[in-house]
């Protein structure tokens, strides 16, 4: 599990060195998780070596959100003035995703039955 561990974080300081060195508007850790799956796609890093680390993680993950629900408290004022536009982007926004998805899967499937 420690391996695990290591392998996530150094994933993400090097995404975070990469951020800042370059000056990217993209976060490290975003840029991160993409060098993590580059490097699970190409074999470079196993699964096995992040399996429990990643399973110990996901267990918890809901109490990792609990700091970001105490900031939207601070921000209740503002939240409450502004609920018209951060609730219709909060609806597009989902639509716009279960779309996408869905077209994504359509396209999927249409190249599996292809291929058969």
């Amino acid at each position: 599990m420690l391996q695990g561990f290591v392998l996530l974080l150094l994933f993400q300081f090097v995404g975070e060195g990469l951020s800042a060195w370059f000056d990217l508007p993209m976060p490290g850790n975003v840029i991160g998780m993409a060098l993590l799956l580059l490097a699970l796609i190409c074999g470079w890093v196993k699964l096995e070596w992040l399996q429990e680390a990643a399973d110990l993680l996901l267990r918890y993950m809901a109490m990792f959100f609990v700091p970001a629900g105490v900031g939207v408290m601070l921000y209740f004022d503002l939240i409450s003035r502004e609920w018209l536009p951060i609730i219709a982007g909060t609806v597009i926004s989902t639509f716009v995703v279960m779309a996408v998805t869905g077209w994504t899967m359509k396209y999927l499937d249409q190249q599996e039955e292809s291929k058969e």
